[in-house]
């Protein structure tokens, strides 16, 4: 049994300390903010200012990861966020039961605000009696050992000093563990970043009581400027999300209700969304200066110190887009929680677990955001965005191909719930030759922009 300190009170902490105690270690969970997530999810969602974290206030895809790790270590989580009213949703439901596998039972996404999710880890880490969970402690420093790499063996409080055999760095992308580290003598951080060049804009909205009405199939469109999704969620809410160049002289437009209500009603993927019997529960709230960013505590010479690591956004940082946060975060845990937390090799076994599992996803991203920028920066521009051809072409064929053909829509799915890697997409025979069938059936499809043009985006900002 070790004495585990996590530091940092967000999902992946609690996640953190919730699944340690519960393989025998005593945890403690420290966190800067007096205030929790409770059981009021309105008030905490809506009047709760929290600067530190905007992520918050933006929609979240809870994918696979984060429901088998539930499933399996935290099954009462689970249960508490579907009494809070989160939602399941198979990637394969529409399909007819013949076309059903029982693997597809992975490939669940849990529709819910992020607070759903916060507020039932907070009341199942308060319950555990491993859990010595700490709001509103502030953690001032490491305790360190001199060796021939800082030996990390707690953490300093304005309450005091507290000893571990392990501290778990869960403090976000704005973790000052790498400054502390540097102070102890360790080797520099390394950090990767990529600027993403976009900006969220995003707005929630909840269906009225006993509006009857079919849940709209689409969750989104795109023009060559701007993406457009709807994130389905908890008790009747769904938020719009607007993805925009920064580059874009017309983004800070976006801030104002009614300017944003437009123009996401004109994509086509959006607008059943809202006319749906609806109302607006938040002004639009804006997240900008996005990045993708790995940080290793590990450097070609071996870890940086020993007793300490990192997981959550404190680790791996990435683009909402894809919905990794939470799901890379939840693997961690999951990873950590079989190992012997005593092992002297235990940061260096992390990071080549890192290397073989996370960053590949990382990788993805950056590169899908490499591209997207561009695109995005075209668009604004008005540069004419050629027809896809070749691979290109049959990629974008597979989403449109996956709303008919279960094969390919179980593929997709897999690449999203972190089953597959990407590039596997078309490197499936039967894929590839369903999608190529599907070209030939509708030689119409372009894989272009289905949202307005830059005309009638601009007209849409000045009406």
């Amino acid at each position: 049994m070790a004495r585990v300190v996590v530091v940092g009170g967000g999902i992946g902490g609690l996640a953190a300390g919730l699944v340690l105690a519960r393989r025998g270690h005593r945890v403690a969970v420290l966190e800067r903010e007096a205030r929790c997530a409770g059981s009021e999810l309105d008030a905490d969602f809506a009047d709760w200012h929290r600067p530190g974290v905007p992520q918050a206030v933006q929609p979240h895809v809870l994918l696979g990861p984060v429901r088998e790790v539930l499933r399996g270590a935290a099954p009462d989580v689970l249960a508490a966020m579907l009494r809070l009213g989160a939602q399941e949703r198979n990637e394969l439901a529409d399909f007819a039961p013949d076309e059903q596998l029982p693997d597809d039972e992975g490939l669940v996404t849990i529709r819910a605000r992020r607070i759903v999710l916060e507020s039932a880890l907070v009341a199942a880490v308060r319950a555990e009696p491993g859990v010595d969970f700490r709001p509103g402690t502030e953690v001032t420093g490491l305790l360190t050992r001199p060796g021939p790499v800082p030996v990390v063996t707690g953490v300093a409080t304005a309450a005091g000093a507290l000893d571990a055999d392990l501290v778990v760095d869960a403090g976000g992308r704005r973790s000052p563990v790498p400054g502390w580290l540097a102070a102890a003598g360790a080797r520099p951080v390394l950090v990767e970043t990529q600027r993403t060049g976009i900006a969220y804009f995003c707005r929630w909205y909840r269906r009225r009581p006993g509006n009857t009405a079919p849940e709209p199939t689409g969750l989104g469109s795109a023009a060559p400027f701007a993406n457009c999704r709807v994130f389905p969620a908890d008790n009747g809410h769904f938020a719009v999300a607007l993805t925009v160049s920064v580059q874009d002289p017309l983004r800070a437009r976006l801030r104002e209700p009614a300017v944003f209500d437009r123009v996401a009603a004109a994509f086509p993927g959006v607008t059943p969304w809202l006319a749906l019997d609806h109302e607006a529960v938040t002004p639009v709230h804006v997240m900008a200066g996005i990045e993708n960013r790995w940080t290793s505590l590990v450097d070609e010479h071996g870890p940086q110190a020993a007793g300490l690591l990192a997981l959550g956004d404190s680790a791996v940082h990435t683009n909402p887009t894809l919905g990794q946060g939470i799901p890379l975060a939840f693997l961690a845990v999951e990873w950590l929680a079989g190992q012997d937390l005593a092992d002297q090799e235990l940061p260096a076994a992390y990071h080549r677990w890192r290397l073989a599992r996370l960053r590949p996803w990382f990788d993805a991203q950056v590169a899908m955001d490499q591209a997207g920028q561009e695109a995005l920066r075209s668009g604004v521009a008005g540069v004419p965005k050629p027809r896809p051809s070749g691979e290109a072409l049959l990629r974008a064929a597979t989403l449109p191909c996956g709303r008919e053909e279960s094969a390919v829509a179980r593929v997709r799915a897999q690449i999203r719930h972190f089953r597959r890697p990407a590039a596997e997409l078309l490197a499936d025979p039967e894929v590839r030759d369903r999608v190529t069938a599907w070209l030939r059936a509708n030689p119409a499809f372009q894989g272009g922009p289905a949202g307005p043009d830059r005309d009638r985006f601009e007209a849409l900002i000045d009406s």
